[in-house]
């Protein structure tokens, strides 16, 4: 199975590009962030003509996660257990936003299902901000979340991906220095990150493949390669086992009309091939 993450900053404005990635990538399981949509406005046509199902789950412009899978798609979740909510002003409700959905993929053809949550971690804003409260808070709800379904389930073949908005090592990010005093690197948030092998995951694309997945549109960071590495596959022990190869996509960072993310693949064995 090939899967893919990718965060597109807008799926109605970049589906052409994730149609044709999708083909030139042979990708089977595409887990997006940030689609900037409602279910409703998504761009479905391109995609089911291509044979690939979708989940997707957006409240406003704002968030959203999708996941489009050509090998089945079933039990749908739209959040996990305690997943904290958020109020965008004093005056509005506090809302679960729209920034995990996880589905059960694979159970089509010769593969073995895998539990799929593709998810777009809060950005966090400000060290003294309390988005960066509730980043903390939604990260460590996860971390309970899965020791839970592992526990459960030693078994549980589980993928955790997405733009985690975190860099857990300096070399994740061109320059520390330009980071001092922000978000994404701080000590609280990478040890947020660094919990969840507390529970059984392990972050698999590290060791398979090196460099950025995110460059921000402004001050040529592209082109300077001034980047940073935010976006992780973190798999349950078995489905570890299974992983063989990583990529990120530099490609899809190029050129007109671009994401600032780069897609991140791995390719997830059958288990019988794990096993030789």
């Amino acid at each position: 199975m090939r899967l893919a993450t990718w965060n597109v900053n807008s799926i109605r404005t970049r589906i052409d590009r994730v149609a044709a990635f999708l083909e030139r990538e042979n990708v089977d399981v595409l887990a997006m962030q940030e689609i900037k949509c409602k279910p409703e406005q998504f761009p479905r046509q391109a995609l089911e003509a291509a044979g690939y199902e979708l989940a997707v789950h957006g409240l406003d412009q704002w968030n959203g996660v999708a996941i489009a899978s050509r090998v089945g798609l079933e039990e749908v979740s739209t959040s996990f257990p305690g997943q904290p909510t958020w109020a965008k002003s004093p005056q509005a409700d506090a809302v679960v936003e729209a920034r995990a959905l996880g589905t059960t993929v694979g159970t089509k053809g010769d593969g073995e299902p895998v539990r799929l949550w593709s998810l777009y971690v809060p950005n966090g804003r400000e060290l003294n901000h309390p988005h960066y409260t509730y980043k903390l808070e939604w990260l460590e709800a996860l971390r309970q979340a899965t020791g839970q379904w592992l526990a459960t389930k030693p078994e549980l073949a589980l993928a955790l991906v997405g733009d985690w908005n975190v860099a857990p090592l300096d070399e994740d990010v061109w320059d520390m220095e330009a980071f001092a005093g922000a978000t994404h690197v701080s000590a609280p948030e990478r040890a947020a990150f660094a919990a969840f092998e507390q529970v059984g995951m392990r972050e698999v694309t590290r060791e398979l493949v090196d460099g950025y997945t995110y460059w921000d549109y402004q001050k040529l960071r592209f082109p300077r390669n001034e980047g940073m590495r935010i976006d992780f596959v973190q798999a349950s022990p078995t489905l570890a086992a299974r992983i063989s190869t990583a990529a990120i996509d530099r490609f899809e960072r190029k050129g007109k009309g671009a994401s600032d993310h780069a897609p991140v693949i791995v390719t997830i064995d059958c288990p019988c091939a794990s096993a030789r």
